[in-house]
């Protein structure tokens, strides 16, 4: 099993929503968003991400 590197994922991390238990655990983060649809903080810009919208269709519109 690989060792997780919270403390060095957390240097880029730009999730916002502090109450989270997954930040900095991309693994853990990844499964939670995938499970509903999204994706994770880490798709959006500094703007986007910030709305908390993490849907697909907010990432395509944000990019296009």
């Amino acid at each position: 099993m690989m060792e997780c590197k919270k403390e060095k994922n957390l240097k880029g991390c730009n999730c916002t929503y502090n109450p989270c238990a997954r930040k900095g655990i991309c693994c853990e983060c990844i499964a939670h968003h995938r499970s509903k649809g999204q994706l994770p903080a880490c798709y959006f810009s500094k703007e986007a991400e910030r709305s908390y919208d993490r849907s697909i269709e907010n990432f395509i519109e944000t990019r296009s």
